[in-house]
């Protein structure tokens, strides 16, 4: 049997094999939610916006993460989803730039880090974060095969508190646990226990492993992300497997029928 290390040592490895750019071990770094640097540098590269625009860019996103964390997260997902809109003088027209480039997966920078220490009331330690141009959106929690999925699934809750690194939490858009044994769990922020799902597909075995690298490749996770999160009525939840591919399976009747794209469109209305 493995060690809780070596699961861990071999998702590491599935990441980078999925083409995550690893960080390393940051034990023993004061890690956010964010890394500006990151983000700013490849606005600069992908937008070409300019240092005064970044700081309207960085207010923007300051506003919507002084929020606690459910108001928090829904407002810096609308920044995620519809771009942040700036105005440096009164003159100018009111420009929109995207955190993410949703259109084009492969101008993004997908990152992965272990052993996340993050400063809060009580210093917490996630054991996988993902990145994507420098924002944490993903969170896991791993266990060997012999410690249930379910005690990694409370160690995300008991970290959503506000004693230990409830903040970290406000850009996380996938919250997940898994072991050998069980296979990968994935809620989003404060889901309670028994309401996180597992993610089964044609084809691929209920391995901790195979279920990374079909339900985290890169076009999945942003797509997932994009299309299958909700909050409603002060609750923010995601989609069971089910509904994604009955979902993907009617986009893809419309697309035929109508043409063009669906997606697009579902998002003007």
């Amino acid at each position: 049997m493995k060690t809780e290390r070596e699961v861990q040592k071999q998702v590491i490895e599935t990441f980078k094999a999925m083409g995550y750019a690893y960080l390393g071990d940051l034990t023993k770094s004061d890690n956010e939610n964010i890394n500006k640097e990151s983000l700013k540098a490849w606005l600069i590269k992908n937008q070409k916006i300019e240092p005064e625009r970044w700081h309207k860019i960085e207010q923007k996103i300051h506003n919507a993460l002084k929020n606690d964390l459910y108001e928090a997260n829904q407002k810096f997902y609308k920044l995620l989803i519809y771009g942040v809109r700036t105005k440096i003088s009164q003159n100018e027209n009111t420009q929109t730039h995207w955190l993410i480039d949703w259109k084009d997966v492969s101008q993004n920078e997908f990152s992965v880090a272990e052993e996340v220490s993050v400063k809060g009331p009580n210093m917490k330690r996630p054991d996988i974060v993902l990145y994507v141009n420098g924002i944490a959106l993903g969170v896991l929690e791993l266990k060997k095969s012999s410690v249930s999925v379910e005690s990694g699934i409370r160690q995300n809750l008991d970290n959503q508190k506000k004693e230990f690194i409830r903040d970290f939490f406000k850009t996380i858009q996938l919250v997940m646990a898994g072991n050998e044994s069980q296979g990968l769990r994935y809620g989003v922020i404060e889901t309670k226990e028994k309401y996180y799902l597992s993610w089964k597909e044609e084809g691929v075995l209920k391995n901790l492993f195979e279920t990374i690298e079909c339900f985290l490749k890169k076009e999945r996770f942003l797509e997932f992300i994009h299309d299958f999160l909700i909050f409603d009525k002060g609750q923010k939840k995601c989609a069971r497997f089910h509904q994604y591919f009955a979902i993907k399976k009617t986009q893809e009747f419309i697309k035929r029928k109508e043409g063009g794209d669906y997606l697009a469109h579902a998002r003007q209305r």
